[in-house]
């Protein structure tokens, strides 16, 4: 099973996995593996240039490489956090975030040599502000167990420019214009859990979940419109073609299509009706990932 992919250049793709496996190609047919120094799943692979990336997992594991995806090394790896770490982004190649389950969420400010966690409780309902605060007075121990069980979990985080988009569990969907320091959350438009978002080539933005919801802002988060998948599915991943096209990746095979900036979707069933967890637009074309590898899914105009 392999679970994200990253476009480093236009002659490099990485991919990441189960049981440490990074992969990388120079033309999406042909593979060779990295060398890695864990067997934990990687959940998610980010480069802020062609030479350094980094790839975030389970066990709140970070690896980074210096060499263009070639060789890793190992930031973080903390087994009793027991938690996984499920995406990671770089702003330069000093200033990270690393985000995942429970809400967890780790921060550098030097390339990753030293990561720092923080608590957003501004994602708690004030109920729960307010629980935690009191619990803090009263059992620092449990507090610490608590406040690391409570916040949703963050599934994906995107750069938009200067602005950083979050989507996660409970609905959650926030923007952040300093860097993830402070957050401001998007009124509830749905219960279940976002697992993408991306702004279109016209500039709106679309975000995908849960029983293939798929919603539409046309400015900037506010009103958003539900666009409908004719699919129950969980959808995964958005995909901007370099046609103005627009696919959207899901479980049982969903591949949707948009010419219509997201307005409106058509079906593509995968025969084998394995889930797309992530993909990349190359060479006229979706690279995916799934439960049984890499993809390469045709979708002629």
């Amino acid at each position: 099973m392999l679970l994200d992919i990253t476009l480093v250049s236009q002659d490099k793709l990485v991919v990441v996995g189960e049981r440490g496996h990074i992969l990388l190609s120079s033309d999406g047919v042909q593979w060779q593996q990295a060398q890695v120094p864990v067997q934990t799943t990687l959940t998610a692979v980010y480069f802020v240039d062609e030479m350094h990336g980094w790839a975030v997992g389970h066990d709140a594991t970070i690896l980074a490489s210096k060499d263009g995806g070639l060789s890793w090394q190992i930031q973080q790896h903390l087994p009793h956090v027991q938690k996984p770490l499920l995406d990671v982004l770089f702003h330069d190649v000093d200033n990270g975030i690393a985000v995942g389950a429970y809400g967890l969420f780790y921060r550098t400010q030097d390339g990753g040599e030293n990561w720092q966690i923080e608590y957003h409780n501004e994602f708690l309902y004030p109920e729960d502000q307010a629980y935690l605060a009191e619990l803090k007075s009263q059992d620092e121990e449990a507090y610490l167990d608590e406040q690391g069980s409570i916040l949703p979990h963050f599934n994906r985080v995107v750069a938009d420019g200067r602005t950083l988009y979050l989507v996660g569990e409970i609905g959650l969907i926030a923007k952040s214009n300093d860097f993830g320091v402070s957050w401001q959350k998007f009124d509830e438009i749905y219960q279940g859990s976002f697992y993408d978002i991306n702004r279109t080539q016209e500039g709106n933005l679309l975000v995908v979940g849960l029983r293939g919801h798929i919603f539409r802002s046309l400015r900037n988060g506010t009103p958003w419109q539900q666009s409908s998948s004719h699919v129950t599915a969980l959808l995964s991943a958005i995909v901007l073609s370099d046609d103005q096209r627009i696919f959207i990746l899901g479980n049982n095979g969903v591949v949707l299509e948009s010419q219509d900036d997201g307005a409106s979707f058509t079906k593509h069933i995968q025969k084998d009706g394995k889930a797309l967890i992530a993909g990349v637009w190359y060479k006229n074309n979706i690279v995916a990932v799934s439960d049984v590898g890499i993809k390469t899914i045709k979708v002629t105009k």
